[in-house]
């Protein structure tokens, strides 16, 4: 199964400076807590609606909880 080349920091922000459970994160962004598990777990890649919902909910910058990696150039 090939990984999301989004890659996420929600479950440290999440732990590390909010305290916040999964469940308050996912209700503060309105999805289930499946989702911020499978976001956690780098098995789901969000909607940038959804991206910006929790880095709004972490307090965080985008760019601090999400990054990028394009891959090699095709």
């Amino acid at each position: 199964m090939a990984r999301t080349a989004v890659t996420n920091h929600i479950r440290q922000l999440r732990q590390e400076r909010t305290g916040m459970t999964q469940e308050a994160l996912a209700q503060a962004c309105q999805v289930t807590r499946q989702t911020i598990i499978a976001l956690e777990a780098g098995r789901y890649a969000p909607s940038l609606e959804l991206a910006f919902r929790i880095a709004h909910a972490l307090g965080t910058p985008l760019a601090e909880v999400f990054e990028w990696d394009p891959g090699p150039a095709r």
